[in-house]
């Protein structure tokens, strides 16, 4: 089901389906415009089916690790956990210059954003589509999405949660039967330079099955950042209670 939080999706869109492999990954995917994060400028990137957008070289791992990582590997983790899309769901892609998308896009940063006002000109849509965690018993998915925009100055990723079932595979200590317990999803932003990060609060704790709750953006479900010099937004540290980012 699509709701208004997801931005369009699927083969009828023109997207690239990934294969059903376990801790699979797309192709290569090559920029039409490079694509600059936390200040480093990269031309491919990968939409791995652990829910993680890596640049340079693909990511297979499936049990998370906090960020900041050490092995230097700059990615975005929407929802970073043991994927199998061969148990169920399917992982979609495209790159696109639609401009009835790139206007939507354009507006909702204009209006989270008011001081930088922004026509994107480019985006990249990835979106996890009901997918199933690994050594699932049962029918649990979880579909979300992240985008990757610019208007060639300024750079922005958004990240939408529609439904989020599980938060766990099995091999990372969760229950088959449930998808909770053990080492839970993680969901942030690793540079790639052991300093600079960021953390979506609740990460890596049960709490992240709530995110199609919170926001930074004041839209349940959707967090928002700049992130060509990487910012946070919408987010009170280091007191993170409910109030400020539900």
């Amino acid at each position: 089901p699509t709701g208004s939080l997801l931005y369009p999706y699927g083969p009828h869109q023109g997207d690239e389906t990934n294969p059903k492999h376990d801790d699979g990954t797309s192709e290569e995917i090559a920029f039409s415009v490079p694509f600059t994060f936390y200040g480093k400028s990269y031309q491919t990137a990968f939409v791995n089916n652990n829910g993680v957008i890596s640049f340079d070289k693909p990511i297979r791992q499936y049990t998370p690790d906090p960020f900041p990582l050490a092995d230097g590997h700059p990615f975005i983790a929407p929802y970073w956990a043991d994927v199998d899309n061969v148990l169920g769901g399917d992982i979609f892609y495209r790159q696109t210059t639609d401009l009835v998308l790139l206007a939507d896009i354009s507006q909702d940063i204009t209006q989270y954003f008011p001081k930088s006002p922004f026509t994107a000109t480019w985006a990249l849509v990835a979106t996890w589509d009901h997918v199933a965690y690994y050594g699932s018993t049962s029918q649990k998915g979880n579909t979300f999405q992240a985008v990757l925009t610019s208007d060639s100055k300024m750079f922005y990723i958004i990240l939408n949660y529609w439904d989020i079932q599980w938060t766990t595979g099995a091999a990372s200590d969760g229950d088959a039967e449930t998808g909770l317990g053990g080492t839970p999803a993680h969901v942030g932003f690793n540079s790639g330079d052991d300093t600079n990060f960021y953390n979506i609060p609740g990460s890596q704790t049960d709490a992240i099955i709530n995110i199609t709750t919170t926001s930074n953006v004041k839209v349940p479900g959707r967090w928002v950042f700049r992130v060509d010099d990487f910012q946070v937004t919408g987010v009170d540290p280091p007191q993170l209670n409910n109030d400020c980012w539900l």
